[in-house]
């Protein structure tokens, strides 16, 4: 299973001409996102369009372009992203709170790069760590939700000279582990939140949510059991499941290097089985940090606009496991699109302003989704060129 030659496939221009599109890409993206078009409904007489119910779901979409038709007389007209963010009430206060945001984003790195550090046991240093989150949230920006940036992690990690069994057994824990805290603060957050509280009522989301949050809470359980009983019990699962998947025909030419990966999980997942607990209770609260302080983000851009309460926040952080669920499953580049949609939908309990709801969502995703395609592209030719 070796990999490309690097030196001759990331030549200088190759390099100048990956960073040049891919800043072209990230502007690309930011452009969109802010010329994407909502509908709005209106009563001065500017109404330019006017709206079918063309999905019969009896429920004004304003997100669908193709659900509303030009009309000089009618009661809704199209508005941009950029003219949401324009109308959005700025204040001290607020921008004192996108600080605040932008911190929690950086903490979270912080807390990522801390993990990988305590994982490799040390084998990184934390400019070599700082590459590898960089990075591995560069891909998961560009995957879709359900694939994430897991397979890059793994040849990002060996090109920082970690054997690639190593390699995949450490993102195997990483995987574990993040959905260890999510099952983990699930029943906590019941304990304080009620059900109807997180849920939307009343809108095109209705009940299906609930349904769907709690089949991908089994799932991600079975997932994160499944994990820890191949890392910690049966890591020959690993070796045998490889050995089985590289017998296909188109890929049997590579059996052999993934027997020896197989091999190299096996072997350090004896390694980890041996560690004490202290080595997992740091790696865990490293998880908690990284994850409380990704949440934290919304809660801070929330905060800046609308009046909350103490205990507002505990429902936020609370509505962000259902949130965080949509961006997972979404087929997007990074959940774009669904997280928009979803959190406007989630959110609509602390502002009756779809307006305002629609700016904050477009703020949340410029500081905690966009930033990661700019830094990547940068970092990624640097990288390319050392390794």
């Amino acid at each position: 299973m070796s990999g490309p030659n690097i030196p001759s496939a990331f030549k200088a221009w190759k390099i100048w001409l990956a960073l040049i599109l891919g800043l072209g890409f990230a502007a690309f993206m930011l452009y969109n996102s802010l010329n994407e078009v909502h509908f709005i409904q209106v009563s001065d007489g500017t109404g330019t369009h006017r709206w079918k119910d063309i999905n019969h779901n009896k429920t004004v979409d304003f997100t669908l372009p193709e659900e509303f038709t030009p009309d000089p007389g009618g009661t809704f007209r199209p508005k941009t992203a950029t003219e949401f963010i324009g109308e959005i009430p700025w204040s001290w206060q607020a921008l004192f709170c996108l600080l605040l945001a932008v911190l929690f984003m950086v903490g979270r790195d912080l807390a990522y790069m801390w993990r990988i550090k305590i994982l490799t046991k040390n084998e990184l240093s934390w400019k070599s760590s700082f590459y590898v989150i960089m990075l591995w949230e560069f891909a998961s920006a560009l995957a879709p939700g359900v694939a994430s940036g897991a397979t890059v992690a793994m040849f990002i990690l060996n090109r920082e000279k970690i054997p690639l069994g190593k390699s995949t057994a450490i993102v195997i824990v990483t995987a574990m582990m993040d959905n260890l805290f999510y099952i983990v603060m699930i029943p906590l957050v019941f304990l304080f939140v009620a059900p109807s509280v997180l849920f939307p009522t009343e809108t095109t989301l209705d009940k299906s949510v609930a349904f769907v949050f709690w089949t991908a809470y089994i799932i991600f359980f079975c997932i994160c059991l499944l994990l820890f009983l191949s890392i910690f019990f049966y890591p020959q699962l690993i070796r045998r499941f490889l050995g089985l998947l590289f017998r296909l025909p188109v890929l049997n030419k590579w059996r052999d290097g993934a027997i020896r990966t197989g091999t190299e999980v096996e072997l350090t997942s004896k390694e980890f089985r041996d560690e004490p607990w202290g080595f997992w209770a740091k790696a865990f609260l490293a998880t908690i940090f990284s994850w409380t302080s990704r949440f934290l983000v919304i809660n801070a851009i929330l905060a800046g606009f609308v009046s909350l309460r103490v205990y507002d926040h505990f429902f936020i952080l609370g509505k962000q496991f259902v949130l965080w669920l949509f961006m997972r499953i979404s087929p997007t580049p990074g959940g774009s699109g669904v997280a928009e949609y979803a959190f406007g939908e989630l959110m609509a309990d602390f502002s009756a302003s779809v307006f305002l709801l629609t700016a904050l969502a477009i703020l949340w995703r410029l500081i905690s989704y966009f930033p990661y395609l700019v830094i990547g592209t940068l970092v990624l030719p640097r990288w390319l060129g050392k390794k």
